[in-house]
């Protein structure tokens, strides 16, 4: 379980193909002396540590690979990362559980001042679950939706979020990693068995 407030960035080593889908090697993140078995947000993706100490690598299985942008990542690319939430730690954003839905696109980035106000497309069979004043998980960050019409929404950016993550390299057209909130999912699931 995760928040997420991203809590560093880094940069990949290098992805390559495995037998079961690949591995992604992270440049050293100082300060992050990561546990075998450490669940870490990469991107807004749950990945579990596989080495010990600050050169981070991680295995990205089909299922990861085709719900994620996780697989088109470069040597040299930026990602989020986030700690796994531990009890007492501040929950910042919303519970943000790291499983990928699917892709938004980012259609449109409109300046405001050092900010921004982007507007995202999500895939049609998740875009009911994103309501206004909602939260969602774009790449690993806790967001507020606003705006929202069929499979549009809007997000406004403060300066130190786009600093304080990958998305200050982000352009229209990109793809980012969509978690929709875990609550909205429970309730449509208690609805129909309901019905």
């Amino acid at each position: 379980m995760f928040t997420g407030i991203i809590q560093a960035i880094g940069t990949v080593a290098e992805l390559e193909p495995s037998a079961s889908g690949s591995r992604l090697w992270l440049r050293p993140v100082p300060g992050w002396d990561l546990q075998v078995g450490e669940s870490v947000s990469v991107n807004g993706a749950c990945l579990t540590a596989l080495g010990s100490g600050e050169i981070p690598s991680f295995d990205l299985s089909p299922e990861t690979l085709s719900r994620s942008s996780l697989g088109s990542l470069k040597a040299g690319s930026r990602v989020n990362l986030e700690r796994a939430l531990r009890v007492g730690d501040s929950l910042g954003g919303h519970f943000v559980s790291g499983h990928v839905d699917g892709l938004a696109r980012l259609t449109a980035i409109e300046a405001q001042g050092q900010g921004g106000l982007w507007t995202f497309q999500a895939p049609a069979e998740l875009a009911r679950f994103i309501a206004h004043k909602g939260s969602v998980c774009l790449d690993g960050i806790s967001l507020t939706p606003f705006a929202v019409e069929e499979d549009r929404f809007q997000v406004a950016l403060i300066p130190h979020t786009l600093t304080a993550t990958n998305l200050g390299q982000r352009q229209v057209g990109d793809q980012l990693n969509l978690e929709i909130d875990v609550l909205a999912r429970y309730l449509e699931r208690f609805l129909k068995a309901k019905a």
